[in-house]
């Protein structure tokens, strides 16, 4: 859906969740800043039984002018109601009629959704939602600090302080913002309060510690979510601890909080597999979080009580450490006579030669679907693009030995486009509209073998971040380095290499 699709109506009301917390009312305020520069004059709105009253976000309402009315008798039909940061229909909205219905969120379907909708379930936040699709009709947000902070606040509050960011827009929206950081310390140091002090203690004081994998499990009281992510952070000052995994029940979801501190476990990899089928996860290699819903563990035969959900919880961490064999590229060699020896196949991908970018010795971040990389620039350093956009560094011998350049440029189209940013200016530049094309030569040949396992695979040339192989994927050596090791998906094997028959 694009916004410019709601401007036929006239009689607009926004409407979010019936306890807001900071992404409701920042993904409201952003939908009603739009729909005034396009000179509708809506209504923005909250219902159900209480009023804000978390300091934090009267303070949010009040220093950023969030144009926001608690309106519990709400009886009037509008031509047109817009749910933000919920679904219409769930049990945590009450019902408001309408003759036309529009849904913009962030959080997993639910139920039918009106053909009017817009749900990204991959972001970490629904300010990261309104924030892409308005900047989509060209506005700039930058003209405007107060809603700037509140779409800020909004992500910072949702992912547990940006530890929890689950998509490269969520980064990209951040450093769009113009943000009045004096507000956003304010709030944040408004966010606790005593009773969710105590709530923490209690729930540190009742904690499940699992030696054998070195994790431990925490159950809280139901609470801001943000309050997991500071019960995670002060229990990995343990000694012993690797792993903390906090959460909370509440009838419309379960959410928790995930925290690593040693390279071997990603934190976001937790969170995806604790609820792998039964909700949503993500976040960062050492903070991730996620929800369950327990319309999803009643279908596995489940009970949503605290008992049967930590069981759960232990069953798929202990399967999540039990699956995996961990390789270190720089100090393994594969057995290659157990291996097919294998050529590149003519295929088109992308190159980008970094110090064409940006100057030499400079610090770059490299922003992917994958999470970030960060680089120094030196006159080796190239950059390859995948089939599906994926990104690695390649060295200039490497690439030359390997491909031969069409002297075209590169122009396939991603879900996300990669992008380069200076890490000392802030400058950031496309990736695609610098790439140039390039097909394989024909002389890269590598020995592979399909996996039977997962895998955790440390490369050398970067042996701080791990890349995980399935069963259906290939792990390769390349013929000419028996430590360049790596990970390809089994899904384009056959159309990036085909066997050497000697």
């Amino acid at each position: 859906m694009k916004l410019k699709e709601l401007l036929k109506f006239n009689d607009i009301v926004i409407q979010c969740h019936d306890n807001p917390d900071a992404d409701a009312l920042a993904s409201g305020y952003a939908l009603y800043w739009y729909f005034e520069k396009m000179g509708k004059t809506p209504k923005f709105i909250y219902r159900g039984r209480n009023e804000i009253q978390k300091s934090n976000l009267l303070m949010m309402v009040s220093a950023l002018e969030v144009p926001v009315d608690y309106a519990p008798n709400f009886y009037d039909k509008p031509e047109l109601l817009v749910t933000v940061d919920c679904q219409y229909g769930q049990s945590n909205i009450t019902k408001t009629e309408a003759e036309n219905i529009a849904v913009i969120d962030h959080h997993q379907v639910t139920s039918d959704l009106p053909e009017l909708s817009e749900v990204r379930s991959t972001v970490g936040s629904c300010a990261t939602v309104l924030w892409d699709m308005i900047s989509e009709e060209g506005l700039d947000f930058k003209e405007d600090k107060l809603l700037s902070t509140a779409l800020y606040y909004g992500l910072y509050t949702d992912t547990s302080r940006l530890s929890e960011l689950n998509h490269p827009l969520d980064r990209d929206m951040i450093e769009d913002l113009d943000v009045s950081m004096s507000i956003i310390t304010e709030m944040s140091n408004s966010n606790i309060s005593l009773e969710e002090l105590k709530i923490t203690g209690r729930a540190i004081l009742d904690y499940n510690y699992y030696g054998k994998n070195k994790y431990l499990i925490i159950n809280a009281e139901k609470c801001d979510p943000n309050i997991l992510g500071v019960i995670s952070d002060f229990s990995m000052e343990t000694t012993g601890v690797n792993v903390c995994v906090a959460y909370y029940i509440s009838p419309e979801e379960l959410k928790f909080s995930v925290r690593s501190c040693v390279r071997e476990v990603h934190a976001n990899e937790v969170a995806a597999c604790i609820s792998e089928g039964i909700g949503g996860g993500g976040g960062h290699l050492n903070k991730a979080g996620g929800a369950i819903y327990p319309d999803k563990l009643a279908e596995m035969g489940v009970s949503y009580d605290l008992k049967s959900v930590n069981d759960l919880f232990v069953k798929r961490l202990d399967d999540y450490y039990d699956k995996y064999e961990i390789i270190y590229a720089k100090d393994t060699l594969l057995d290659t006579s157990e291996m097919k020896k294998y050529e590149k196949q003519p295929q088109e991908l992308g190159y980008v030669k970094l110090s064409e970018v940006f100057p030499l010795n400079t610090m770059i971040e490299i922003r992917t679907l994958e999470g970030d990389i960060s680089i120094r620039l030196d006159d080796d350093k190239y950059l390859m693009i995948g089939i599906e956009g994926e990104v690695y560094p390649i060295s200039k011998e490497k690439l030359e030995k390997s491909y031969v350049p069409t002297g075209k440029p590169y122009g396939k189209k991603f879900e996300y486009e990669p992008s380069i940013r200076n890490l000392f200016t802030d400058e950031k530049k496309n990736v695609m509209s610098v790439a140039k094309g390039v097909i394989s030569s024909g002389k890269t040949r590598i020995y592979a073998k399909p996996l039977d396992r997962y895998i955790k695979l440390f490369t050398t040339w970067n042996d701080q971040k791990y890349y995980s192989g399935k069963p259906g994927d290939y792990i390769a050596v390349r013929e000419d380095d028996e430590h360049d090791i790596y990970i390809i998906n089994g899904r384009f094997f056959d159309q990036l290499y085909k066997e050497i028959v000697d």
